[in-house]
């Protein structure tokens, strides 16, 4: 299966979009974080009333995950998914071939008896 050139387009698609999303979360926690230690004087300047730029971009970060999964989330449906259901369907069909072709081994579709002691036997 690892070699099917459908499934080396749908680890790309997931590689892709999980670097990015990735960069893009831990890039702006890295961000807040560098801000709030280097330039504190920045972060506690006053927006609005008590909200400071800090806890805006604190505060943003719960957008920032948000935004993270919602784009997972479509990116799966409309990238990821199609090609995995794809994949299954041909590797259902390749193995449901393959079952039909080849011969069952002895013994194979018998119920398993009980023997001696309650060991299951063929």
């Amino acid at each position: 299966m690892s070699d099917h050139p459908e499934f080396h387009s749908l680890r790309r698609a997931q590689r892709r979009f999980g670097i990015r999303a990735t960069v893009l979360s831990v890039g702006g926690f890295l961000l807040y974080v560098l801000l709030s230690s280097f330039v504190p004087a920045v972060m506690n300047q006053p927006l609005f009333g008590r909200l400071t730029v800090g806890l805006t971009l604190g505060l943003g970060q719960f957008v920032i995950m948000g935004v993270t999964a919602w784009c997972y989330v479509r990116h799966m449906r409309t990238r990821v998914d199609p090609l995995a259901r794809g994949l299954r369907s041909r590797l259902h069909e390749t193995g449901s071939r393959r079952a039909r072709t080849t011969v069952p081994p002895q013994g194979a579709g018998q119920p398993l008896r009980h023997g001696a002691r309650g060991f299951r036997t063929w």
